[in-house]
């Protein structure tokens, strides 16, 4: 049997209409979702929680809890990067001990969890209190091709994370850069290192995705990350419909019940169809992108490139900015292009062709990386190039989350007051600051005014 993950609700709109699916759109159809018979649905977690505090005036916890409530019998997913949390930055042990229990609390079952250097050290405190929470952590690795990301790299990697206590591996391709072969390959070798399930995620950037999974499923894959068909494609998930059609041609039975995603599909067309017209669902967003085959960008960080340029007025530079890109990578130790580690990367990439001379004008999130402070890099950082950054700074030894202060919490509570009802709230605030603070200020103005209003009334 293979079973499959569905996307839409997480990954397939954060991809495709950068996560602008209010809580509203999607409400009629979780109950059908419910019985369509899925391995599990990702709801949340990535960039989901910024953008409903940020633009679409949402409570991420009553989200996430709305959602456990119409669908009591699918298992809820969601991501987490590891000890950054949802953010960009390392918070201390016991504010991602916090999260993980919360999000639990709140209804998630499996958390999958990545770093974005693969640092186990920045997986174990997430993973740890997962397992003790009660909930499955499914340990990701962030894929990617370098001389250093071998598959005998992959497979230490992934006894390390079965030796923490995950409940499955995960291989996540973030821009679509593994190829049929590939994925054969490292399905196998993963099957045969630990006796846990194989779950496989990528995009259709690449044009790559369908032949992956037909090969990692046929190297033993357990599961399958899917989008449904109206918000699949380009730099999407593959189509959920597509998949399960095919595999049941191949003998595999899904689980999943064609009725129920027949109208899945149907409600989520005119969605599309709306953000299509309206701009949000940029069409190049649909197409395939080989261009991340030759220089190991996802399509996403191609797209932030450009767009960077443009705003400088130079978009002429951006083939330059291209070659660069996978240099400055090179220096960096090779990161996985993924969240932080592709913008640190192409920014730098951009700064480096705008000031004619390399790491000449630096940012202080590089600095940090050059310190240590995101974790171990796959391979050592050019000692030239960290010297100029750093100059005579030392980079830092052990666990950098270990330095962090342990009085977050408490901070952030005194300094939110009353406008925090609930634990959940100060951790939204610790993970977005003066965007939480926005959104509880509002929340607060607007109950105070709905409570005067109402006394008025009674008057």
């Amino acid at each position: 049997m293979i079973r499959l993950t569905e996307t839409v609700l997480r990954d397939a709109n954060q991809s495709l209409i950068a996560t602008r699916l209010p809580f509203e759109k999607f409400e009629p159809i979780l109950s059908e979702m419910d019985k369509a018979g899925y391995y599990s649905c990702e709801v949340w977690g990535g960039a989901t929680f910024d953008v409903c505090l940020r633009f679409l005036n949402e409570d991420p916890w009553e989200r996430l809890r709305k959602i456990r409530e119409a669908m009591p019998n699918t298992k809820l997913q969601m991501l987490l990067r590891g000890q950054n949390i949802l953010g960009y930055a390392h918070y201390p042990d016991d504010i991602v001990r916090r999260f993980v229990r919360a999000s639990v609390k709140n209804g998630i079952d499996i958390i999958r969890i990545f770093d974005a250097l693969n640092d186990v050290d920045n997986l174990k405190v997430a993973i740890e209190e997962t397992v003790k929470s009660g909930a499955m952590a499914s340990g990701a690795i962030s894929y990617t091709i370098s001389p250093v990301h071998t598959l005998e790299n992959y497979v230490k990697l992934v006894k390390e994370m079965a030796a923490m206590g995950v409940g499955s591996i995960c291989i996540k391709d973030m821009a679509g850069l593994l190829t049929p072969k590939n994925a054969y390959d490292l399905v196998s070798a993963i099957k045969d290192a630990v006796d846990l399930p194989v779950v496989m995620h990528t995009h259709c950037t690449t044009g790559l995705a369908f032949m992956t999974y037909l090969k990692g499923v046929e190297a033993g894959a357990d599961v399958i990350d899917t989008a449904i068909s109206p918000f699949s494609g380009g730099t999407s998930q593959p189509a959920t419909e597509t998949l399960s059609y095919t595999l049941r041609e191949l003998g595999y039975d899904t689980g999943l019940d064609k009725e129920a995603l027949h109208k899945i599909a149907a409600y989520f067309k005119p969605i599309r169809a709306e953000y299509l017209a309206n701009g949000t669902l940029n069409p190049i967003s649909l197409t395939t992108d080989t261009e991340c085959l030759q220089y190991q960008i996802p399509g996403g960080m191609l797209s932030n490139l450009l767009s960077q340029l443009k705003m400088l007025n130079v978009p002429d530079k951006f083939e330059e900015a291209l070659k660069e890109t996978p240099k400055v990578r090179e220096d960096m130790g090779f990161p996985p292009l993924v969240t932080p580690t592709s913008q640190l990367v192409g920014n730098m990439a951009v700064q480096n062709v705008l000031a004619g001379e390399r790491y000449k004008n630096v940012s202080s999130e590089i600095k940090a990386y050059c310190r240590g402070e995101y974790g171990k890099t796959p391979a050592p950082i050019n000692e030239e190039v960290r010297k100029k950054i750093l100059g005579d700074v030392k980079p830092i030894e052990g666990r950098y989350a270990e330095t962090l202060p342990t009085d977050t919490f408490e901070k952030a509570q005194e300094k939110l007051g009353d406008l925090a009802k609930t634990e959940e709230d100060v951790l939204s605030y610790i993970a977005f600051p003066s965007v939480a603070e926005k959104f509880l200020t509002e929340r607060k103005a607007k109950e105070e005014n709905v409570w005067t209003f109402s006394i008025e009334e009674v008057k």
